[in-house]
């Protein structure tokens, strides 16, 4: 799959998934393939294929997310495409491993200096990202060019993540890591921009009390938490206020939230002049009477899935409080609803 067309799959809602999927895994000579994986993207909805490469993968209801096949040795497959009465066949590639080109240059920034800033900026500074552990750092390229002031991270395998906090075990599979500087830097103090773009399984590693309860302080305040809350249209003082501008607004003149088979459709109903092209509205936002963040969106109308995912991740921004978790801060999609 190239790469464009894996970045459209990220971005793009699927509504034909019904409660139970059923499928099978084959390689290329048409052998059956036991013990793949089978799951949705940044949810602990998985399964594996059986002796026969057989699959089926109970989810309870449609979600905004993409189907992901893998297998080690072989190429991952991303889908969107099939039909709830139809078995869904999988054929997997054979990886290519092809030895990397080493190209020496003069580099004033050592790998130690670049872990630390991808780690900072891909995990977070907060006590989540902290204690993430990257079991395979070592499988982590970089690549740091003067001239654009800017930091490339890839792999070709997933990185395998331990959040100790919050009890998960993740694999992640890196498709894109990229930070901009302001000046020739490797300090987070200095970056004016980062993007990461990947696909994620979650899969539980404790649920003792301590956990249960770290992981719901993560959850409040945050972005799963506010898009739960505006698809039941729950705005007060102890959750989210809306803001336009210093005021607070009512959410209700603002939004118009209406039912579509397993979604909830939100249509911006004011949008503003004097907003650049890519924004249609944006809203400060304030949690628990502290927390500010800053919402911009870049669409009118998005859909929200029973877990509170949304089906527009690419036009929807924030800014502020709700951004500083990063992705060691992030829970499964799925968090909390069975």
């Amino acid at each position: 799959m190239n790469r464009f067309l894996l970045f459209c799959l990220l971005f793009i809602s699927n509504f034909s998934f019904s409660q139970t999927l059923r499928g099978k895994v084959f390689d290329e000579n048409n052998n059956s393939l036991p013990g793949a994986n089978v799951y949705f993207d940044g949810t602990t909805i998985a399964t594996t294929t059986d002796e026969n490469g057989n699959f089926r993968l109970n989810y309870g209801a449609k979600i905004n997310s993409i189907l992901a096949i893998s297998y080690i040795g072989y190429q991952t497959q991303y889908t969107k495409d099939f039909d709830s009465d139809t078995e869904l066949i999988v054929v997997l590639k054979e990886s290519i491993n092809a030895l990397k080109e080493v190209v020496i240059k003069k580099d004033r920034f050592s790998r130690a200096e670049k872990m630390k800033l991808f780690k900072e900026q891909f995990l977070g500074k907060t006590k989540y990202g902290r204690k993430a552990i990257i079991q395979n750092e070592d499988d982590i390229d970089f690549d740091y060019n003067e001239k654009t002031k800017t930091l490339k991270a890839s792999s070709d395998k997933p990185l395998l993540i331990y959040n100790t906090i919050l009890g998960y075990k993740i694999n992640y599979e890196l498709v894109d890591f990229e930070v901009n500087f302001w000046t020739i830097s490797m300090n987070s103090y200095d970056v004016t921009k980062c993007f990461y773009a990947g696909l994620s399984r979650f899969e539980e590693m404790k649920t003792d009390s301590k956990v249960r309860k770290e992981r719901e302080k993560c959850y409040q305040g945050s972005q799963l938490h506010f898009f739960r809350n505006l698809s039941n249209g729950v705005w007060n003082k102890q959750n989210f206020i809306l803001f336009q501008g210093k005021f607070a607004v009512d959410a209700s003149e603002y939004f118009i939230i209406s039912d579509e088979s397993d979604f909830k459709k939100i249509t911006i109903i004011k949008t503003y002049e004097g907003l650049d092209k890519f924004k249609i509205a944006e809203y400060n936002l304030l949690f628990n009477g502290k927390e500010q963040s800053k919402i911009i969106f870049g669409t009118d109308t998005f859909f929200i899935d029973r877990f509170g995912n949304n089906s527009n991740i690419e036009s929807i921004m924030f800014i502020g409080n709700m951004t500083q978790n990063k992705f060691g801060g992030v829970l499964p999609g799925n968090y909390g609803i069975d």
